[in-house]
């Protein structure tokens, strides 16, 4: 006898070479490598259900611990920062910034005359309105408008505020007097 056995030879043509389908069969450092993998693979799902057991006995897992978890307190500047992110409010908290920072990015002179009212963060719109106490701040800040719009998204991002919306001194509020006509407008139905 040969030693046939009537087995086919794996070097042969049925073999690995001969069968594009087949895998071919690992050896030595590669078997080990697999092996190992596997072996922690269920090492791994073995304790998770072990865990799982222990958290259901001791009353579902909620215990304190030497280790930080989702759980344990947060310093204020960390939750605050936690919650603008949640919310999606990076850019209505960086133009607050800008409100609060005006004197430095506008200078102090310009700050002393003109006061950041309100931000409109539609995605069309993106307006900063301003007001300004005399009409000729207001005219200077109109001419500035183009180098502070372009100093401001520097600072916030691209895009930040498309335009910047200048307002006048306003002008007193509209007193009405003790006898005035139903439905009447004050003084604006008589002279305007």
């Amino acid at each position: 006898m040969s030693g046939d056995g009537g087995g086919k030879d794996p070097a042969g043509p049925a073999g690995p070479a001969g069968d594009p389908a087949k895998k071919p069969e690992l050896s030595g450092v590669d078997l080990a490598r697999v092996a190992l993998h596997a072996a922690k693979e269920q090492a791994k799902a073995r304790g998770a259900a072990a865990q799982q057991k222990k958290q259901a006995r001791r009353g579902g897992g909620l215990r304190s611990g030497a280790r930080a978890d989702g759980r344990d307190p947060l310093p204020l500047g960390a939750a605050i920062n936690r919650l603008i992110t949640e919310r999606g409010w990076e850019t209505p908290a960086a133009v607050g910034g800008v409100m609060g920072r005006w004197p430095q990015i506008v200078g102090d002179d310009l700050a002393n005359h003109c006061v950041p009212l309100r931000y409109d963060e539609a995605p069309d719109e993106r307006v900063l309105t301003v007001q300004c106490d005399s009409t000729a701040w207001a005219t200077q800040l109109r001419l500035l408008a183009p180098q502070l719009v372009a100093r401001l998204n520097a600072d916030l991002g691209h895009g930040t505020v498309r335009m910047i919306k200048v307002l006048g001194p306003g002008g007193p509020a509209r007193r009405y007097g003790p006898l005035r006509a139903p439905g009447s407008k004050g003084p604006g139905d008589t002279y305007g």
